[in-house]
């Protein structure tokens, strides 16, 4: 049987990431994942700038009431930090989900999408923060010849920026573009949200008004939620409510506080709020989430 790309690809994958979970290797913006068994729909955050591709397997993804599954041949970007629902719907122990995921600098992003020439101007009305098109068969190639160096350590260093850098201009070139092209346009709603996003993450503790997010968007009240939802596929208030709880899961988990306290940490004036929101969003309460999520690690 004649091996393909993505056969080719799913072997080095599996080669690196030979246990279940995340897997750095030298490349720093690169990461590989492993997993055995399908998983149970958990709510995560999808954190920045990033191409992400399943090489095996298949994984769905749920962005508020949108649907997204995604599996061999095909790519999937995210362009902020998006809270999802994730899970692995097809994985076995013999043949285990593999994926990757490739971290995207802004930098980069602008730089050449400033010297680039596209067909068609840019639309004036933002693109959802996360999208999955068919992979390209230069895209696949690109990202094959990255992995592929991690053979060869020694040139890291010189040639992994210059395949990082092909793989934004064919990004740029492909069906991701326009998303992409929104983030990095000065003053574009894209962009504009995305720096409410990066102020959200450093204050969402903090009593907020969503009308001073509009304003710190430069936008009417209405135009900024708007466009909030476009590009995030949420309402202001939803996103700031999942930031909050799942910071507060972290810190119940990692620093063993009850959910009063947790609730207090992210924002929360009320517990019983805490605690119907947090349900509805992990599925059960804080104590009886915990406690399931600590089970499934041992």
């Amino acid at each position: 049987m004649q091996t393909t790309d993505s056969d080719m690809l799913a072997r080095l994958v599996g080669d690196i990431a030979r246990t279940d979970g995340e897997h750095s290797v030298q490349i720093p913006a690169l990461m590989m994942y492993r997993c055995s068994a399908v998983t149970d729909p958990m709510p995560c955050i999808y954190y920045g700038l990033g191409l992400a591709m399943t090489v095996q397997g298949c994984k769905r993804v749920t962005l508020s009431d949108e649907i997204f599954s995604y599996g061999p041949g095909q790519s999937l970007v995210t362009s902020l930090d998006l809270p999802v629902v994730s899970y692995v719907t097809s994985a076995s122990s013999a043949e285990p989900y593999l994926g990757l995921r490739l971290e995207l600098d802004a930098r980069a992003i602008a730089q050449l999408a400033a010297e680039m020439d596209f067909s068609s101007p840019l639309q004036t009305v933002p693109s959802r923060a996360l999208s999955i098109v068919t992979l390209e068969e230069g895209l696949l190639d690109a990202l094959i010849r990255l992995v592929r160096l991690l053979e060869e350590p020694q040139l890291i260093p010189l040639v992994a920026p210059l395949i990082q850098q092909e793989i934004i201009v064919r990004l740029l070139g492909g069906e991701h573009g326009p998303s992409l092209r929104h983030l990095v346009a000065v003053g574009s709603p894209s962009q504009q949200v995305a720096k409410v996003i990066a102020w959200l993450k450093q204050h969402y503790t903090e009593n907020i008004a969503m009308d001073d997010l509009a304003i710190k968007a430069h936008m009417s009240p209405s135009t900024f939620r708007q466009h909030f939802r476009v590009v995030t596929g949420m309402s202001p208030l939803q996103y700031l409510k999942n930031l909050r709880l799942q910071d507060a899961r972290q810190l119940m988990l990692n620093e063993d506080i009850d959910a009063g306290s947790a609730a207090l940490r992210v924002g929360y004036e009320s517990a019983s709020q805490f605690s119907r929101e947090y349900t509805r969003l992990f599925g059960a309460p804080p104590l009886r989430d915990i406690k399931r999520v600590r089970l499934a690690s041992l």
